[in-house]
């Protein structure tokens, strides 16, 4: 599925409900929120906070996705199209940094 197909699934479902899109910030809440999710599955895996014995492990990919809907979410309203905007960044990676890193040579 494309970006724009995914923005396209969010905006069905979203669609369907009366309240409609959350306005701006409280969608950047929820953003902040799912990152912090994100951030603690993380810390409890790979940092120093253990997870207490009674806390069961998050999916990782769920945590991912999370964000994902809420950031296709804050695209559909306000009206980017994240398709076109991801394949300018990565065209401006591919430009500014193409340098930057060491590359893995062609086998």
């Amino acid at each position: 599925m494309s970006l724009r197909d995914s923005q396209q699934a969010v905006d069905r479902y979203v669609g369907q409900f009366a309240e409609g899109y959350w306005p701006p910030l409280s969608n950047l809440a929820r953003l902040i929120e799912e990152v912090g999710e994100l951030a603690r599955e993380l810390n409890h895996r790979y940092g120093h906070k253990p997870k207490r014995p009674d806390e069961p492990e998050q999916d990782l990919a769920l945590e991912l996705a999370d964000i994902l809907f809420v950031l296709l979410a804050i695209a559909n309203e306000q009206g980017v199209d994240l398709q076109d905007a991801l394949d300018r960044v990565l065209a401006k990676y591919e430009t500014r940094d193409r340098d930057r890193w060491t590359r893995i040579a062609p086998e």
